[in-house]
């Protein structure tokens, strides 16, 4: 597959247009949460637990990836249990650990709000060569890294 002509762009111009996609994510964020009857903090978690699938998390894992403290994760958890999305189960290799499972008979709200949006990407990605998707992959990756970071440095200087 050969790519298709892109028009040129400098950094400053891609860093513009991910602020006006960051930013279109976060209102889409908070009107999928509230007809979902959740906050966008449960949200997140709950697509990370969607997205663990058959290897559950535990909630300190969940806690991590989400970049929340233990306990916010508690109340998270006790949010989605009580609007039915997510439950914990005992881990089955160490019964003092416990794993977050999504509930799958109440995903289906959550699948009609994302499903075609995740179409509309899929269509997207296919205008793209492997190669290029791989460069847009990378690029995510590491820029979350940073993003991460900064929220890190951003935490430790206000905690003053």
């Amino acid at each position: 597959m050969e790519g298709k002509p892109r028009p040129a762009a400098t950094a400053a111009e891609a860093l513009h247009r991910m602020d006006q996609y960051v930013a279109l994510g976060i209102v889409g964020q908070h009107h999928i949460a509230q007809k979902l009857g959740v906050s966008v903090t449960d949200l997140t978690c709950l697509g990370f637990i969607l997205e663990a699938g058959d290897q559950p998390l535990t909630a300190g894992d969940l806690a991590e990836r989400a970049n929340v403290t233990t306990g916010a994760i508690t109340g998270v958890l006790n949010r989605l249990e009580r609007a039915g999305y997510a439950r914990r189960a005992p881990d089955p290799s160490d019964r003092r650990r416990v794993r977050v499972v999504a509930d799958a008979d109440a995903l289906a709200p959550v699948i009609t709000l994302y499903q075609p949006f995740y179409e509309r990407l899929d269509a997207l990605f296919a205008d793209y060569t492997p190669d290029e998707i791989a460069v847009l992959t990378d690029w995510f990756t590491r820029a979350a890294g940073e993003a991460r970071a900064h929220l890190a440095q951003v935490r430790e200087t206000t905690a003053d």
